[in-house]
């Protein structure tokens, strides 16, 4: 029996596969289609952004330079030692299609944001992600079974079994990751409630005729949304009909040129469809993510539009978030109630991800209403106020779980620390553990550390960098726990400690 069987191959999948097996769980993945590659993964239609919360949960774990290499992206140069904030994005992202300029953003008003090798975002292909995930995931130990359809969800206090076939795996958890249609979630029983769509989407990569009358990037018209990338052939389309053409029937040469026209305003003629898929912006998320011994992550918990590109990295937060927690319930050193915050802290992150892409649908309707209110966006994203805002969100940098502190550090992402001798917070993230940095002149938490070893890393020592801090508190996810100042209190962080890393080993 294993420890764990995630259902679902797709990153979200993947990357929880190896932040288990980076725990040294027993982990098995079940994925339902045979081979893992796919036109659909791969460029134009793949194509996916990457978060720089995203790209830093790569970079904390070893894995953003195989991700570079694989989307064709140039390496990230190292930071500048003598930098005193980090620069601007390269890619502002967008709200509704009303493009954020990078130059707007205000860095010095993001909280505790350093420099760093992951602090832009990037594009990538899903093809290329998954392949960086399953050769890691395998490195650790991973098994990936392919062509395993699961039926049955079975369940007791002591296990649960996952029915293919003829074929049963039974493990002490189950996790599904297998997307928005997701399987496990119907079998275990799972509330999934929402609002329903307003339009039928469209990625479609053609043969444009006459591309010239296409405007390149995001366009809203009085009809509707396309959207123009600089992959040749390449094409978006948003079309206000309720949802009512997705998936209800193929979606022809004629069809595709027709809403096209309209959506455009254009006479521009297809001449061939090679690939196309459709989507649509229902928004809809489970009331829990644990049912018993199974748990949700990524679509499988949460769908909406992919407007600004939230899902992948919605699902790679929460994967970065369960793995460490799952992990620790498996191997019994989880505090009471550990496993529970993954709901109480990633519910309410999707929850507001899904108005977010609400609010840019109501946005992009083409009526006269929603135009007005892209009149006040636009104003709005152009000031350096407004862009910055827009920037935290689509970024993740924004995020902050409310564990109970007041101290404006605790729940956030930790900023990329340096210490004297150049290594980083992000180097010292990569077995999985925790990390409790200590600034303080008399390294006074160094006692207070023992018995956490084989969880957290106790590191001390000047810092290049320390934001006033005397010391920190890192949960294996990067969120800091507790952050204490220049004489920190002992006892304050023992209870931090506690709290997410159970009690000290004897």
């Amino acid at each position: 029996m294993h420890d764990v069987v995630i259902v679902g191959a797709g990153p979200v999948g993947l990357f929880l596969a190896c932040e288990l097996g980076l725990a040294g769980c027993s982990v098995l993945v079940l994925e339902r289609e045979p081979e893992p590659h796919s036109p659909f993964k791969a460029k134009p239609l793949g194509m996916r952004g990457l978060s720089a919360a995203s790209v830093e949960a790569f970079y904390r774990r070893g894995m953003l330079h195989q991700v570079l290499t694989a989307s064709g992206v140039p390496d990230v140069p190292d930071a500048d030692d003598a930098a005193d904030e980090p620069s601007p994005s390269r890619h502002g992202g967008h709200f509704a299609g009303m493009v954020l300029d990078p130059a707007k953003v205000d860095v010095a008003a993001l909280p505790y944001r350093l420099p760093s090798p992951a602090q832009h975002g990037m594009l990538t292909y899903l093809g290329s992600l998954e392949a960086v995930l399953a050769e890691q995931a395998s490195t650790l130990g991973v098994e990936i079974k392919r062509g395993v359809t699961v039926s049955t969800i079975v369940q007791n206090d002591e296990a649960v079994v996952a029915g293919a076939g003829a074929d049963e795996y039974a493990a002490r958890w189950v996790v599904g990751c297998d997307g928005g249609r997701s399987a496990v979630r119907g079998l275990a029983g799972f509330e999934f409630v929402g609002t329903e769509p307003q339009f039928t989407g469209y990625t479609v990569h053609a043969t444009v005729a006459d591309p010239e009358k296409l405007r390149p990037g995001f366009n809203l018209t009085p009809t509707g949304m396309y959207l123009q990338p600089p992959n040749a052939g390449h094409i978006g389309m948003m079309d206000f009909d309720g949802g009512a053409f997705d998936r209800s029937r193929p979606p022809t040469l004629d069809h595709l040129q027709a809403v096209l026209r309209r959506v455009s305003g254009t006479g521009v003629t297809l001449s061939e469809v090679h690939l196309v898929s459709t989507f649509t912006d229902r928004a809809m998320q489970t009331t829990t993510y644990r049912q018993g011994r199974v748990l949700l992550a990524g679509d499988a918990a949460h769908i909406h539009s992919p407007l600004g590109g939230q899902g992948l990295n919605t699902g790679i937060g929460d994967a970065m978030n369960l793995g460490w927690k799952l992990a620790a319930t498996v191997h019994g050193y989880a505090p009471d109630g550990l496993l529970d915050t993954y709901t109480s802290e990633r519910h309410p992150i999707a929850e507001k991800v899904l108005d977010w892409s609400r609010a840019q649908v109501a946005a992009m309707r083409p009526d006269p209403h929603a135009q007005a209110i892209q009149g006040v966006i636009r104003d709005l994203i152009g000031t350096r106020d407004g862009a910055t805002y827009v920037f935290g969100k689509v970024s993740g940098s924004s995020i902050r779980y409310d564990l109970g502190s007041e101290h404006p550090l605790v729940g956030r992402s930790a900023p990329d620390l340096r210490l004297e001798d150049g290594t980083r917070l992000g180097d010292l993230m990569r077995d999985g553990r925790g990390v409790a940095l200590d600034f303080s002149i008399d390294r006074c938490l160094r006692g207070s550390a023992t018995g956490w070893e084989s969880r957290m890393r106790y590191v001390a020592g000047p810092a290049r960098n320390d934001l006033g801090l005397g010391a920190v508190l890192v949960r294996p996810d990067g969120v800091v726990a507790w952050a204490g100042d220049r004489a920190p209190d002992r006892e304050a962080f023992e209870q931090a400690a506690g709290r997410w890393f159970g009690r000290p080993e004897l």
